[in-house]
């Protein structure tokens, strides 16, 4: 690793994990010449002035809302899973080439292990933006069926759509939206939760607050819950450990 630079892009970070994961990361390391920036980018064309002028002089950077997928043109080259997957959150630079992976679904898929019961489970997948395709890719390496809840019914169930009989049916039930993030804790998915049950798991991607609104109403239910810090951790350990390969 020659250059020592890193960070994040993404449009809103005051709130972000990264920055202080590697900062400390880099600390307990002694890598006093480390460095980890924040990138806030308000368009596609700040995007891709980033990464034709700032990206080149970076070891590496992670990307977060909304670019995960928008980032994808203004790379030179995505490993297979991202390139399976649509969706990017770890951008190497090699050589001044920008080289896109994905380690959500790694973290999404070793922290969920853990939890899954011995039983085989469907999952509901809230959401289809770039965290819901990482998160389908890793439900399809474990063999758990999945579909779709979106506001857009051609991509599977509408929200309205979900009655007692699917979630009965599905007792895995993901939100990949960033719905009941801080500050707007008081938002939730709209989901019908008297259906939930203690066979449910819930896993939300949001970490701030670890118990979200979703969370709540999945727990006064009885329904097992888990939020996405643990993923977040693994992914940018895996995101670093690419890093550190080039």
């Amino acid at each position: 690793m020659n250059n020592t630079r890193f960070g994040l892009v993404g449009m809103t970070l005051k709130h972000s994990f990264s920055k202080q994961y590697f900062t400390d990361k880099f600390a307990q390391l002694h890598l006093t010449q480390h460095t980890y920036s924040n990138f806030e980018l308000e368009d596609l064309h700040q995007l891709e002035l980033f990464c034709k002028n700032t990206a080149p002089d970076l070891c590496g950077f992670n990307v977060t809302i909304p670019y995960k997928e928008q980032i994808i043109p203004f790379l030179d080259d995505l490993d297979s899973p991202a390139k399976t997957i649509g969706a990017v959150n770890t951008v190497v630079v090699k050589n001044g080439r920008l080289i896109g992976y994905n380690t959500d679904f790694e973290g999404f898929k070793s922290s969920l292990l853990p939890f899954l019961p011995d039983r085989p489970i469907k999952a509901l997948i809230l959401g289809t933006g770039g965290a819901s395709k990482a998160v389908a890719y890793a439900l399809k390496t474990l063999d758990i069926p999945y579909i779709f809840v979106s506001r857009n019914p051609d991509k599977g169930f509408a929200y309205e759509s979900l009655n007692k009989d699917i979630m009965t049916e599905y007792l895995l039930v993901i939100n990949t939206t960033p719905i009941g993030m801080f500050p707007n804790i008081d938002q939730f998915p709209d989901i019908p939760y008297p259906f939930l049950s203690p066979q449910h798991l819930l896993y939300d991607l949001v970490y701030n607050p670890a118990l979200t609104t979703f969370l709540k109403k999945g727990q006064m239910q009885g329904a097992q819950i888990l939020n996405g810090l643990k993923m977040l951790e693994l992914q940018a350990e895996k995101a670093w450990g690419i890093w550190n390969q080039a």
